[in-house]
């Protein structure tokens, strides 16, 4: 059976990096598998769920190019959460609880100033018919528990290898709040057997959820073993510290607008906490072809954003013209050929880079004049047009048999005068794109 994965996003904000690897990674999987990628949106939450982070994570995701197979939104599903609800409360293991948010708090801080684990008490289990009579009474309404089994819980995880968890150790989860809407770990379950869900791939915070789920989805009757499950290990900054706002939170949004490309942020996450060397990656078929489970490190994966800006260059300087043509039209630079491209991408760092030595090349621009002399006795000796990637040097050699002068003395006033930029590409390929007119003028001051 072909593999069948979800990313399951809360639509209460935009996606951020650590989002985006998790999504990536089930993108990856299921299209190495020949399988499925369901984008399923957990918008249960009313009160912070919005339209708009709905669609801005259906643009963030097209934009990395993790186009889904199928698409739910929870809040359409409502009806099938209530109905098992409804079976785990005949069965005996979803039971009514009365406490309040303060009663719960105090519990925990008295357990915790004890030494013992913070774990449910199962209190409201010894409520009897009366008990429960005299707090609805009183207007409490009752949020809902699902009965642990005291028993091991063991699975074979893709990337942490063989987990085990004592339901004795863990608190029985609450799957309906007071007002009767399902939490995660209802909703969440309900929905990966219905979809028939094989494999949830998820970060590592969410292990002890997936013990507490084992066993909801075999009182659903979905029995043991039917998904298997992979829990990635979460990211972590450059120096290993947790992930700052301006970093790993920034939205996906962000990134984009800085001018990120897709497929540098696919490499980067794809490949970071892996034994594969992080390197650009042109498409996402070549992350596809190389993905494997054994590759996947228990390691915190680093997220730099630095690297990230250098990868995005190194993926630019190795894009062909035919890869970046339409983008570049896109950026007002429509007359680009070739020959423009070859030139600057090794100076890029942000496709829109390539706006800016546009505007060297086609001008105008205000050249800066260093010395004035200098420069006239360079502009009497520029060559005759046609020009080729030979010009530069047959001036350069003119002009430093004339005036005597070498390296830096001799260079970086032209460029200077040519480009007014103290560094860029080099000036054997800009300068037939300059051409003769632009140069001369230039060289005597003028814009242009």
């Amino acid at each position: 059976m072909a593999a069948r994965v979800r990313f399951a996003p809360s639509p209460t904000g935009r996606l951020h990096v650590g989002n985006a690897r998790i999504a990536l990674i089930n993108w990856l999987f299921a299209r190495h598998d020949g399988g499925v990628f369901i984008l399923r949106l957990d918008d249960t939450d009313a009160a912070r769920s919005r339209a708009e982070y709905a669609s801005g994570i259906e643009d963030d995701l097209i934009w990395l190019g993790l186009g889904w197979d199928e698409m739910h939104r929870q809040s359409d599903r409502l009806d099938g959460y209530a109905a098992a609800a409804a079976r785990l409360k005949q069965t005996g293991r979803l039971y009514p609880c009365y406490e309040t948010p303060d009663e719960l708090a105090e519990r925990r801080r008295r357990a915790q100033a004890e030494g013992r684990a913070p774990i449910y008490d199962r209190a409201a289990l010894e409520l009897g018919d009366d008990d429960r009579k005299r707090f609805e009474d009183a207007g409490r309404v009752p949020h809902w528990r699902f009965l642990l089994r005291h028993e091991p819980i063991e699975w074979d995880d893709l990337v942490r290898g063989r987990a085990h968890f004592e339901g004795s150790n863990l608190s029985d989860p609450v799957l309906l709040r007071a007002d009767g809407m399902p939490l995660y770990a209802l909703s969440s379950v309900v929905d990966d057997i219905e979809m028939a869900i094989t494999h949830v791939i998820r970060g590592e915070d969410h292990v002890a959820n997936t013990a507490a789920q084992i066993q909801i989805m075999d009182a659903l009757g979905a029995g043991a073993g039917a998904v298997s499950f992979a829990h990635l290990p979460l990211l972590v900054g450059a120096a290993g510290e947790g992930l700052s706002k301006r970093e790993g939170a920034r939205g996906l949004a962000d990134l984009r607008q800085d001018g990120i490309e897709p497929m540098a942020l696919n490499a980067l996450l794809a490949l970071i906490g892996t034994s594969d060397p992080v390197r650009p990656v042109a498409d996402m078929a070549a992350l596809v072809d190389g993905f494997t489970w054994n590759k996947f490190s228990r390691a915190s994966p680093k997220f730099d954003a630095a690297a990230l800006v250098q990868l995005n260059a190194r993926l630019l300087h190795e894009s062909s013209f035919a890869a970046v043509r339409d983008r570049l039209a896109g950026l007002g630079v429509e007359a680009a050929d070739e020959a423009f491209w070859n030139a600057v991408r090794p100076n890029l760092q942000r496709l829109s880079d390539a706006a800016r030595w546009w505007r060297v090349v086609d001008g105008p621009i205000a050249p800066v004049i260093e010395d004035e002399s200098y420069l006239a006795d360079a502009a009497a000796l520029l060559p005759p047009a046609p020009w080729d990637e030979a010009t530069w040097r047959r001036w350069t050699e003119a002009v430093k048999d004339k005036t005597g002068r070498r390296g830096r003395a001799l260079f970086h006033p032209l460029r200077l005068a040519l480009t007014g930029r103290e560094h860029g590409p080099e000036l054997k390929l800009l300068l037939p794109l300059i051409g003769f007119e632009r140069a001369a003028a230039r060289l005597a001051g003028r814009a242009a």
